[in-house]
């Protein structure tokens, strides 16, 4: 009588051993020398944070829009029309309204998803990101702290960042109307 193990299981338990030492050497929040070293402009966050559970945003967004928000799902590229909008105006959170990007920061990265060269100075959180194994920083809303996407150091000058959003997490406000109310 042996142990029977598949293959599967077994490559993946290496792999996970293998990457260990790496992954517990970062930890999980971004502290100010890792973002000096990233070459990453993070601004300390101004507002307040809410404390409401995740799972109390779920009435108020699409089935998807709540899978990226609090379930940190990525929809697929040029899946939302907000990586071609390229009006005047505000994107705010699509939870809380927060406002998180002015349109005049907004550049085609190629990418599909909507990308910007900066956020609103402190409405934006970060933290480590180890779901593709090498580390990367991961922002969120510094409100309700919904997942909005990846920010990477290969953006355009002057400050050289792509604040990489998924489009479900925002909502695109016309300069024309007025911002809504924050919700919580």
């Amino acid at each position: 009588m042996g142990i029977h193990i598949k293959k599967r299981t077994w490559l993946k338990g290496l792999a996970a051993l293998i990457t260990l030492p790496f992954i517990s050497s970062y930890p999980r929040e971004l502290g100010a020398e890792q973002q000096r070293s990233t070459k990453i402009k993070i601004d300390p966050i101004t507002v307040a944070p809410l404390n409401k559970p995740h799972e109390a945003w779920r009435s108020l967004l699409s089935p998807e829009a709540y899978q990226v928000l609090f379930g940190e799902d990525t929809e697929p590229p040029e899946s939302n029309p907000l990586n071609q909008e390229y009006r005047d105006g505000i994107y705010i959170c699509a939870a809380c309204y927060l406002p998180l990007f002015d349109s005049k920061h907004k550049y085609d990265s190629g990418t599909g998803w909507p990308s910007f060269t900066q956020p609103i100075s402190g409405h934006i959180g970060t933290k480590r990101d180890f779901m593709l194994i090498w580390p990367r920083t991961e922002y969120h809303c510094a409100r309700c702290e919904g997942h909005q996407g990846h920010v990477f150091n290969d953006g355009p000058p002057p400050r050289g960042e792509r604040w990489c959003n998924n489009g479900l997490a925002l909502r695109f406000i016309p300069k024309e109307e007025a911002l809504p109310e924050l919700r919580g």
